[in-house]
């Protein structure tokens, strides 16, 4: 049995997806089962990452265990990581494979130090998250984005959960660090444009100032954290952020998917509502 955690986000259900693709038994944790719509065949349990004593029952008989870093509330740092792993090793888990979302955290600090084999998959910025625009492509076929010309190699969600998919279930990725990025680097421009093709309609690039950008992610909401890392990392992508690596192909024995056949398979949620 695997056990994934943090099944209901934009990973986790892609490892949920690949495991069955697999054919291997996957349980899913999360707060409120009802709510998981997973697929069939997936075990729904309830469990709190921050409260490790609702895993108790979730760990019979897992063997492999997928764990993120973050829990509660604005995605606050986990600080149950020994607790967890000390459940997991108890419970005879013999793998763990941990999302990485940049940076050191408690969580995987305890999964290093906890005596399980271990696997760290940090991927670059999603595919998935060009969906931030499609409100604006439908309604005005449009984007508008500070920095046009920064630089991604953006990874396909589906291929991080096929990365975590076979660490958790194979051999030979104990003790790895896996970064995964998609096969391309691309441009804002190289993104709309893949969209416009997918969806069969023009998108425009608008280009805002930094100042504008602000603005922007103001009247949305964002807390000034949040809008103080995005002109960090658009402002100047880190190198790996924008290098291409063979992780998926090395570990899946296929090529990573590009952004192409991504906005292809998206390309409903960027048309016009009376065409959706």
């Amino acid at each position: 049995m695997n056990l994934v955690t943090g099944a209901t986000g934009t990973v986790g259900r892609q490892v949920v997806a690949e495991l069955l693709r697999l054919g291997r038994p996957v349980r899913a944790l999360t707060r409120d089962p009802a709510k998981a719509g997973l697929p069939d065949g997936v075990e729904v349990v309830r469990g709190d990452l921050t409260d490790p004593d609702t895993l108790t029952g979730a760990l019979d008989g897992v063997t492999g265990l997928h764990l993120i870093t973050f829990g509660g509330e604005y995605f606050a740092p986990l600080e149950t990581g020994p607790r967890i792993v000390d459940l997991a090793r108890e419970a005879g888990v013999r793998r763990i494979t941990v999302l990485n979302g940049g940076g050191p955290t408690p969580l995987e600090d305890a999964v290093r130090a906890g005596g399980v084999p271990w696997t760290v998959v940090t991927p670059v910025e999603f595919m998935a998250n060009a969906l931030e625009w499609a409100e604006g492509i439908r309604t005005a076929d449009e984007v508008r984005e500070p920095f046009t010309g920064r630089r991604s190699a953006m990874v396909h969600e589906g291929d991080i959960g096929a990365v975590a998919a076979v660490a958790l279930t194979e051999d030979g990725h104990a003790g790895r660090e896996y970064l995964v990025t998609g096969p391309e680097v691309l441009t804002l421009k190289d993104k709309t444009d893949a969209i416009a093709a997918a969806r069969g309609r023009q998108v425009r690039l608008v280009e805002l100032s930094e100042a504008e950008a602000v603005e922007q992610w103001r009247a949305e909401g964002r807390p000034q954290d949040v809008i103080d890392f995005l002109l960090e990392v658009y402002g100047d992508t880190p190198v790996e952020g924008r290098t291409v690596h063979d992780t998926v192909e090395r570990v899946t024995g296929r090529p990573a998917r590009t952004f192409a056949e991504w906005a292809r398979t998206h390309a409903d949620a960027f048309r016009p509502w009376s065409a959706a």
